[in-house]
């Protein structure tokens, strides 16, 4: 397959501009800690995974072709951003949220991942006319694609990560910067309400992408 660095960095870049999954895994990282996180990063991995394969279908033809079905999949896309959006922001702070268990399950952080990465539309669109560079027609197909989307999915896995990492670590170097032997109890406050604000940006933002994914068009 030629030209796959070229691919490679395409697929960086991409997945490298804030959206959705990205605001998604920093919020997890801050809010959730790594092992939820990362429930929520294979979730939108393997989300990404299955849109590529529906690119390769007569599925994914429908959905481009399709106003019908592109606009189905937008709304209940921009539906779910919205709603996730509103349980941000009248979430707890990542502390009390941890006291009460409400950080969420395993399963439920890969599910909501899956959901927030499916649901856009536009993600085949993007499939559609991005692997069709880098396939060589004298070869065989499958193996090329496999090879574009696994590869994608893996970079996601591995940017997500990173993310995720520097989001945790930048919360604990502010936490340890703030804490004083003296002010152990305002620190912890200021936490909370650090956190709970975030929450609600975390949330504003979300909302704000349900409405851009309602209001954009192909």
């Amino acid at each position: 397959m030629e030209n796959y660095l070229i691919y490679v960095g395409i697929a960086i870049v991409t997945i490298l501009l804030p959206g959705p999954a990205v605001m998604l895994t920093l919020n997890n990282a801050i809010q959730r800690g790594l092992v939820r996180t990362l429930a929520g990063i294979l979730g939108i991995a393997s989300a990404i995974l299955l849109v590529a394969i529906i690119s390769a279908t007569s599925l994914g033809i429908v959905l481009a072709s399709s106003a019908v079905a592109f606009n189905m999949i937008k709304l209940g896309g921009a539906v779910y951003l919205i709603y996730l959006g509103i349980k941000m922001f009248r979430s707890e702070s990542a502390g009390q949220t941890q006291v009460k268990g409400q950080g969420g399950s395993f399963v439920k952080c890969y599910i909501e991942g899956f959901l927030v990465s499916v649901s856009n539309p536009k993600a085949v669109i993007f499939f559609m006319s991005i692997f069709p560079q880098f396939i060589d027609s004298d070869q065989a197909y499958a193996p090329q694609f496999f090879l574009l989307a696994v590869t994608f999915s893996l970079l996601v896995i591995m940017i997500h990560s990173v993310y995720a990492a520097s989001a945790s670590f930048a919360k604990s170097r502010l936490l340890s910067s703030k804490e004083t032997s003296s002010k152990i109890t305002s620190s912890k406050g200021a936490s909370s309400k650090g956190s709970s604000v975030l929450n609600k940006i975390s949330g504003g933002v979300f909302v704000s992408f349900g409405v851009g994914l309602a209001a954009s068009s192909k």
